[in-house]
């Protein structure tokens, strides 16, 4: 399992990867508002901070039970470049699972 904030950060990396494959290309695409669902549990440390952790629930996971409930979470997230409202534009090749 992963954290949700790991998750998201592996996101951004493959969209500011996608954001440098379209510096010089002609057609490119604006990106627009990305919606990404998850399922993911939650978890309260034991320890003395008590710390609640949003762990991502991997697709495919093995038969295994655990005590924690799993709950399904979608997040709309807005991109956008730097400070500024500017939408960025995003190209690149297409993925071997790619619709």
């Amino acid at each position: 399992m992963i954290e949700l904030a790991e998750m998201i950060a592996q996101l951004r990396g493959e969209l500011a990867a996608a954001m440098a494959a379209a510096q010089d290309e002609e057609l490119r695409f604006e990106l627009g508002p990305v919606q990404l669902e998850a399922e993911f549990a939650v978890q309260r440390s034991e320890a003395a901070d008590g710390r609640i952790r949003f762990w991502v629930v991997e697709a495919g996971a093995s038969g295994q039970r655990t005590a924690s409930t799993t709950h399904r979470v979608t997040l709309s997230l807005t991109p956008r470049v730097g400070d500024s409202d500017q939408s960025p534009w995003v190209s690149g090749d297409r993925s071997e699972r790619e619709r």
